[in-house]
């Protein structure tokens, strides 16, 4: 799960140990923990210095694999609890360069909004700190052409796909191009997808048509878990969902192994290609795949073994098994 904020009632950069042994007992034998630009830069530092504490800790979860960076340079009209961007300015070096040398090549994605003023020379010292980092596009209203610039620095991702994204110059019912049409033309871009059981943040039909143009091996499977807020009352029947403080949908309470179920109904995937998208290909984009996401002699054997309705049965980490 290379997106997930925290579960069960704790963000993974507060208690890193008790919420990565959540995950890890849903089969979730890798994580990449996600911090928000509800953080202020000494938030931000403190968090990273707490989650990279539980990560080398020889007693913690080991499921723990770095830092997934949404933000904080995103577009401020997209995204939940937008109004507590803490973000909202120029982009100032002496703001986040603590941030970025606290991180360094654990900081595996970074989203940006490729349209932000002046986050070229943002984007170049983060490769200068992680020559190997990937860059997502996320709460973005950016154009093909902004988004494909970044191709050369490692954009290789879409955040969310059809999720939290917008289009220069839309109006008059006159359809523009944005960063989901981007994902969609460009056949190296991995989607991200949020998978909810009532199709809410992705509707069941665009997620057939993400399988029919990006195809398998081109999906990811996240669950953006958050700790939020209840539904509001319309929603109230919404129990993998999550709000922010003003209603507006903030991420889910979804496991991968619930986010690969809902898939599978949504759009009649079966089990193998589901779990493609739930193991190699995150493993892909971050460049781990010779390590982890498929069985095959010499790889690390983290397995999950599961009922048909996938429920969770066995999760076996470096090949002990923990449940």
């Amino acid at each position: 799960d290379i997106h997930v904020h925290g579960g069960n009632g704790s963000f993974l950069y507060e208690e890193p140990e008790k919420t990565g042994a959540y995950f890890l007992s849903h089969g979730e034998t890798t994580i990449l923990a996600a911090l928000y630009y509800n953080l202020s830069p000494a938030e931000w530092a403190a968090a990273i210095k707490r989650v990279k504490k539980a990560i080398n800790a020889p007693d913690g979860p080991g499921n723990l694999a770095g830092f997934y960076m949404e933000g904080p340079y995103m577009n401020t009209n997209y995204g939940a609890a937008r109004e507590d961007n803490l973000w909202q300015g120029k982009i100032r070096k002496e703001d986040y360069q603590e941030i970025l040398s606290l991180a360094g090549n654990l900081a595996r994605i970074w989203v940006i909004a490729p349209e932000r003023e002046g986050i070229k020379a943002f984007v170049r010292d983060i490769k200068s700190v992680n020559p190997g980092a990937v860059l997502s596009t996320g709460h973005s209203e950016a154009t093909p052409e902004q988004i494909f610039s970044m191709k050369k620095y490692g954009m290789r991702l879409v955040t969310h796909c059809m999720n939290a994204t917008g289009r220069q110059g839309e109006s008059g019912g006159v359809r523009r191009c944005g960063p989901d049409e981007a994902c969609i033309l460009d056949d190296e871009m991995y989607a991200e997808v949020i998978c909810d059981s009532g199709g809410i943040h992705v509707q069941p039909e665009l997620l057939r048509l993400l399988v029919k143009v990006k195809g398998v091996k081109r999906l990811i499977l996240i669950t953006d878990s958050f700790v939020g807020k209840n539904a509001p009352g319309a929603m109230r029947q919404a129990e993998d969902l999550m709000f922010d403080a003003r209603g507006r949908l903030c991420g889910s309470r979804l496991t991968m192994e619930a986010a690969c179920r809902n898939m599978m109904r949504h759009t009649s995937c079966g089990i193998v290609d589901i779990f493609r998208m739930a193991s190699l290909n995150p493993a892909a984009v971050l460049g781990m795949d010779q390590e982890i996401g498929s069985i095959v002699v010499g790889k690390r054997a983290d397995l999950v073994i599961v009922e048909k309705d996938l429920t969770i049965r066995h999760v076996l980490k470096n090949g002990i098994q923990i449940i």
